[in-house]
């Protein structure tokens, strides 16, 4: 992702917008990086609140999901609490075998028109993470539903059996390795940080290393500068416009 993301001059994401919702596969997603532009949102008084379509029960090795899905589910409302989130909805589909449906698209586009935002916030669903490193299945495939149910929400025929009134966000902004617009986060990095290390029981198993040194470094790497973009730290989006 870092070699891509100053191959274009990267415009400045509008802010003149008060509520978010941001949608992804599991715990610890959104803290990857994308953590950090909401604390500067939520610092400017907006509205940001979370979906995740799993627990991410399948995630931490030598727990059975039925232990693992309430201690990653309380990890992510905790991460959420430290960058000013409190609205944390999981959808409860199953980690690691998230399929790309109408069901999940119908309860995607639910949870658009239920939160009414103006920025839908999506994580990278492409099928490459990095350069050699496949995407997860679950990352591919919510990513593609919830891009389709921002379109969703808005029209009244697709899924008519939904009771909240249409709903269509001005934006979606999908954190992944084509930047077109950023977001300068440099004042917020403490706060990324903390919000990441809450998921400390997931990142004791998944390294070695400490956990303050995967916090640094995880953070460091996702909020590096972008080239064409004035900002010693900065998260990057492509945008795709709605209405």
């Amino acid at each position: 992702m870092a070699g891509q993301r100053g191959r274009q001059l990267v415009e400045r994401l509008s802010e003149d917008w008060q509520r978010g919702l941001v949608i992804v596969a599991h715990p610890d997603d959104i803290e990857y990086g994308a953590a950090a532009a909401v604390a500067r949102w939520t610092g400017q008084g907006k509205d940001i609140r979370y979906v995740l379509v799993t627990s991410g029960e399948a995630g931490i090795a030598g727990l059975p999901p039925a232990e693992s899905g309430p201690v990653r589910e309380a990890e992510e409302i905790a991460s959420a609490k430290a960058v000013g989130v409190h609205q944390v909805d999981f959808l409860g589909y199953p980690d690691g075998r998230v399929e790309e449906s109408l069901q999940l698209r119908r309860d995607l586009a639910a949870a658009i028109r239920r939160h009414q935002p103006e920025l839908v916030v999506l994580f990278n669903f492409g099928d490459i993470w990095a350069p050699g490193y496949a995407n997860s299945a679950d990352h591919r495939a919510v990513g593609r539903a919830a891009l389709d149910a921002i379109s969703d929400a808005g029209n009244e025929w697709i899924f008519p059996e939904l009771t909240d009134a249409p709903w269509s966000p001005r934006w979606g902004a999908v954190m992944g390795p084509k930047v077109t617009h950023a977001v300068d986060v440099s004042a917020n990095i403490d706060q990324a940080r903390a919000s990441l290390a809450e998921h400390r029981r997931y990142l004791e198993v998944l390294s070695s290393e400490p956990v303050e040194e995967q916090v640094r470094a995880i953070v460091e790497r996702a909020t590096g500068p972008i080239e064409g973009f004035p900002a010693e730290h900065a998260v990057g989006f492509e945008l795709y416009y709605f209405s």
